[in-house]
């Protein structure tokens, strides 16, 4: 009986005395776990490498900028029809490109000539040839004729000119043939049936501005002969290397409007060729615009230059060397539009190049500068992230216990 109370005894001790050490291991794995985790807090404080002491920040990381919903495009045939049509309509210009149209109004500090026939004191210039209207006649007697302005008439400031016997003449704003039919009818009243001829010696009222990545920037004359784009640039000694001629500016009234000049050029699209009047002012930006961004999954993600002759989707793609295979979800490329007009309202879009037709339409969906190309990731990459992000901090929390138990391991 007394063994018995004895053994019982003893096996109560060791039960209490594994009890104890077991309690005592739980403690000592949960103050370690605590350690390590304040040592891994404090050592991530003063952790080398780039990082930003946020505690005078007052930011909210989960915040969202806008709660603004955008409709996604999926890149299909019927919106590269859209977007060539777009272009199309936008190159019809509503500016005046008719040539045949022009008409040169005379202004403010022309200098004009006229010359009456058979009248030279009242003739301004000797012409070398004579009037239209009087072919056939005998010529004109041009020895010791002294024009009453060798250098013509003046147009003044109140839109007319001195014509002697006539006094002020109001001219501004009307064409030559006008100003013409003008002095005959005048002149008809005390000279029979008079020929006069009306030239425009200097060309002073009107002017266009050139600027930007041209040759010879500078002021040009308006003449009677039309000034359309092309031939005010090439009047300016061309485009420089650097100049993008598809976003050229056209300054007028106040409005800036942008011409494809390039599509001129090169297509031959002659509505963009409008002619330019009094006032207007012509840029020629430079290309440092002329890029898009392309971003994410890619094999490498750069800023990408658009060429001349324009840049499509597959060009940007195969300038980073394609998408990453192992990360990227073919089904999401997407172009993000809206930089250079509105950036509250971006234009997005998205090719799916899973689909057997997307290897075609991405050469022909046409890239704007700016634009952003990002390919997204694989949802079985964003898992494995995930992963690899936690894996080190299982790892510490396993290799914690052996040291705690290392009888168990």
């Amino acid at each position: 009986m007394g063994g018995r109370q004895v053994d019982k005894e003893g096996t109560q001790s060791t039960f209490h005395l594994y009890n104890h050490k077991v309690q005592g291991g739980q403690t000592m794995l949960i103050r370690t776990t605590v350690a390590v985790t304040c040592l891994a807090t404090l050592l991530a404080a003063c952790a080398p490498g780039p990082w930003l002491d946020k505690a005078r920040l007052q930011d909210d990381l989960d915040a969202r900028p806008t709660t603004e919903v955008y409709p996604v495009q999926q890149i299909t045939a019927d919106v590269i029809m859209q977007q060539v049509r777009k272009v199309a309509v936008e190159q019809a210009s509503s500016l005046p490109s008719d040539m045949t149209k022009w008409d040169y109004k005379i202004g403010t500090d022309d200098i004009l000539g006229v010359t009456v026939w058979d009248h030279p004191e009242l003739s301004s210039t000797s012409p070398t040839s004579v009037p239209e209207s009087v072919v056939g006649a005998p010529p004109l007697p041009t020895s010791n004729i002294v024009p009453a302005d060798s250098n013509g008439h003046r147009v003044g400031s109140d839109g007319a000119i001195f014509f002697p016997t006539l006094g002020r003449v109001k001219v501004e704003g009307m064409s030559i043939e006008t100003v013409r039919e003008k002095f005959v009818k005048l002149l008809g009243k005390n000279i029979r049936d008079p020929q006069v001829d009306v030239r425009v010696l200097a060309y002073r009222s009107q002017r266009v501005q050139m600027t930007g990545e041209v040759k010879n920037p500078g002021t040009m004359s308006v003449t009677d002969v039309p000034l359309t784009l092309v031939d005010a640039i090439a009047r300016a000694g061309g485009e420089t290397t650097n100049a993008d001629l598809s976003r050229l500016h056209l300054t007028r009234d106040g409005k800036t409007m942008t011409i494809d000049a390039q599509s001129i050029l090169e297509h031959g699209r002659m509505k963009e060729n409008v002619l330019l009047k009094a006032g207007d002012v012509v840029n020629v930006p430079d290309r440092s615009d002329a890029r898009v961004f392309v971003l994410g999954e890619v094999t490498k993600p750069q800023t990408v230059q658009i060429a001349r002759a324009g840049l499509t989707l597959a060009d940007a793609l195969a300038s980073v060397n394609s998408i990453d295979v192992r990360a990227a979800d073919p089904r999401q490329i997407y172009v993000i539009r809206g930089a250079a007009e509105n950036l509250q309202k971006p234009t997005v879009y998205r090719l799916d190049m899973t689909q057997i037709d997307a290897l075609l339409l991405q050469t022909q969906f046409a890239l704007q500068p700016l634009d952003v190309v990002y390919v997204g990731t694989s949802s079985a990459v964003r898992f494995n992230r995930v992963l690899e992000q936690i894996t080190p901090s299982l790892a510490t929390l396993f290799y914690t216990k052996a040291l705690v138990f290392p009888g168990n391991y």
